[in-house]
């Protein structure tokens, strides 16, 4: 299994319930190792770990944009 990182910039403040939701689903979803906020109240950053042999980093991006349609990949 390759292991990709990619971490994604949200443009609004999320509540801890929305961001637990995330991490959850994301990492939930086929080829993805975990997802996770810095645990920070003021974080606007998630940290995805992932196969890019089995997922593509757009396919996680469009699921962080289903909460924040703002949100954009930033480089490692």
């Amino acid at each position: 299994m390759n292991t990709a990182d990619m971490m994604i910039h949200m443009h609004q403040a999320l509540d801890a319930k929305t961001r637990t939701e995330l991490e959850r689903t994301l990492s939930g979803r086929v080829g993805v190792d975990c997802a996770e906020f810095d645990h920070n109240p003021q974080t606007h950053s998630i940290l995805v770990k992932y196969d890019p042999d089995t997922v593509e980093g757009m396919e996680i991006l469009q699921l962080v944009r289903k909460v924040d349609p703002g949100a954009v990949m930033v480089g490692l």
